[in-house]
């Protein structure tokens, strides 16, 4: 049976071994410490550190990171000091060496236990063909894996040896795992990360897993889901791989007809954020609004540059924007996009991000910048070899170059597009080929895409997904992107006749259903208490 998914990423500590508890008491005893000694020095009440500080800022973090995380939940302010600093010393690596001193010895003393049920799962996907890779923020991980036997069951390790060595950001950044399923040769769109700690499950998420599963050993089941996790079980055993199978096959709902209609929820492990109605989900909280363009706002049409924005769907986005903030997320170039939307003081991110612009901000992605002669030296070799073909239109943008077939009519001709871009894509390592719909794109292979966009646009509001609910529209396979980054926290929705897997929530047919939605939203907004109404050009927002 060919699978949906292909690859998965699992945790080290408290999925796969039982060390979380070995770190965990030794944090407590290395905080313990530490706290009565300057207890003592200060003449002040000595406060324990707890299991509850231990899961809310060192759990699944880098040891530096959670050193220097509980210690400023308490007020205190150390030096970084250096990672070879002795263990007494008093700085932040001093005292992340400390712990790392303590774990050692318990490491010793006790042993390393192995969960049964991890590793039948991971025979089982194996033997299923799926890879399987390990992470984990300790540098300690093969020595760990070593001890409990089980090393060489994993295609790859990223622990925190590498991560020092790529520079790669600690949890709840998503380097690591981003990493993992490069190595694994795995988009995180047919990925799982598999994690115990609410660090990691926000990783996943900040990534863009195609499902981000949790393991609650903590009883942190309510947690995990806050920060992002799709499932939550408390052990392996409860999950089968024909349902990691089937959650890649979930089709969303049309948003009209279940808009009262909640879908029950017949099983405690699924995040319960995933079956609200769109009535419960769009009251209660802010809404904030990131729009694709193409195939979203416009219908799709065989040339670009026939792409234009209705009258009316602009008079609608302009009623929206009094009320609510609105970016549009878009494939077009970003000088593109603002030219055909034509409403000033909303943010545009063009080039699938690349470049975003709105009020008071403007951001090129440095590195994107580097590709800028690669993208002219493409798009002269494609115009060269396809030019003569009918119906080909090369559209050059500034970071990328798309060749759409939407109007050739041959076959042949068709199939000779995409031999001659798939061989380009081959020669430069550092592009990605992606297929849209009736388009290639060539553009920079990089850990950037819509939804990093999208929260790159949220921190330049200064709104946490606390604040908000953050509506994401989009057509396209690069949409998705977007879809899986705010599942949990957000809303997706796919505009499509068909229905088709997706990380969405719901659907909507076309652009006229997307406007008719905007104007539902519009209409109940006065009429509707609990609707919130917030707009970066007449609110402060917390940060």
């Amino acid at each position: 049976m060919s699978l949906s998914f292909e690859g998965v990423i699992f945790d080290m500590d408290g999925v796969i071994t039982n060390t979380a508890i070995l770190h965990a008491e030794a944090w407590k005893a290395t905080f313990d410490e530490y706290l009565k000694e300057r207890a003592e020095r200060y003449g002040e009440d000595f406060r324990e550190f707890t299991y509850e500080d231990y899961l809310k800022y060192v759990d699944g973090k880098p040891r530096y990171n959670g050193v220097n995380d509980f210690l400023r939940s308490r007020g205190i302010e150390l030096p970084f000091g250096d990672p070879n600093d002795d263990p007494s010393k008093e700085t932040v690596c001093g005292i992340g060496n400390r712990k790392n001193l303590k774990f050692r010895q318990l490491l010793e003393e006790k042993g390393v236990y192995v969960f049964q049920s991890t590793m039948d799962l991971v025979r089982e996907l194996k033997a299923k063909g799926v890879k399987v890779a390990v992470v984990s923020s300790s540098k300690n991980c093969k020595l760990i894996l070593t001890k409990a036997g089980v090393i060489d069951e994993f295609h790859v390790i990223v622990d925190g040896v590498l991560s020092a060595q790529l520079g790669l950001k600690g949890k709840p950044n998503e380097d690591i795992f981003v990493e993992a399923a490069a190595r694994l040769g795995v988009h995180p769109s047919k990925a799982v990360v598999v994690e115990d700690a609410t660090s990691g499950v926000e990783a996943g998420r900040n990534g863009g897993f195609g499902l981000v599963l949790g393991v609650a050993r903590a009883d942190n089941r309510e947690d995990l889901f806050k920060h992002g996790a799709d499932i939550v079980v408390t052990d392996l055993s409860e999950i089968k791989v024909e349902e990691i199978d089937a959650w890649f096959k979930k089709e969303p709902r049309h948003l009209f007809q279940v808009w009262d209609l909640r879908e029950e929820v017949k099983d405690p492990r699924y995040n319960p954020h995933l079956f609200k109605s769109p009535s419960e989900l769009f009251v209660g909280k802010p809404l904030i609004f990131f729009l694709d363009y193409d195939g979203t706002l416009t219908p799709i049409v065989s040339r670009p540059d026939l792409a234009v924005l209705s009258e009316d769907m602009r008079r609608v986005l302009k009623e929206l924007d009094k009320i609510f903030d609105i970016a549009i997320v878009s494939g077009r170039m970003r000088e593109d996009v603002e030219n055909l939307v034509k409403i000033d003081d909303i943010f545009y991110a063009g080039s699938h991000g690349f470049d975003i612009k709105g009020p008071g901000v403007h951001m090129i992605h440095p590195l994107a910048k580097e590709f800028m002669p690669i993208v002219d030296e493409i798009a002269r070799e494609v115009k060269e070899r396809l030019g003569h073909i009918e119906g080909m239109i090369l559209e050059h943008k500034k970071f990328s170059v798309a060749v759409h077939y939407r109007l050739v009519k041959s076959e042949e001709d068709r199939k000779k597009i995409y031999e001659v871009v798939k061989e380009i894509a081959s020669r430069y390592p550092k592009l990605r080929l992606m297929h849209g719909k009736m388009v290639y794109e060539l553009l920079p292979s990089m850990r950037w895409d819509k939804g990093k966009a999208v929260r790159w646009i949220m921190n330049a509001l200064r709104l946490s997904w606390d604040d908000v609910t953050a509506i994401y529209i989009g057509d396209d396979t690069t949409d998705e992107d977007a879809f899986r980054a705010i599942r949990t926290r957000g809303v997706g929705i796919l505009v499509s006749e068909q229905s088709r897997p997706s990380a969405a929530y719901f659907r909507l047919n076309n652009p006229d259903e997307v406007k008719t939605f905007f104007e539902k939203i519009i209409s109940l907004c006065p009429k509707d208490k609990n609707f919130k109404v917030i707009n970066s050009k007449n609110s402060v927002k917390s940060s």
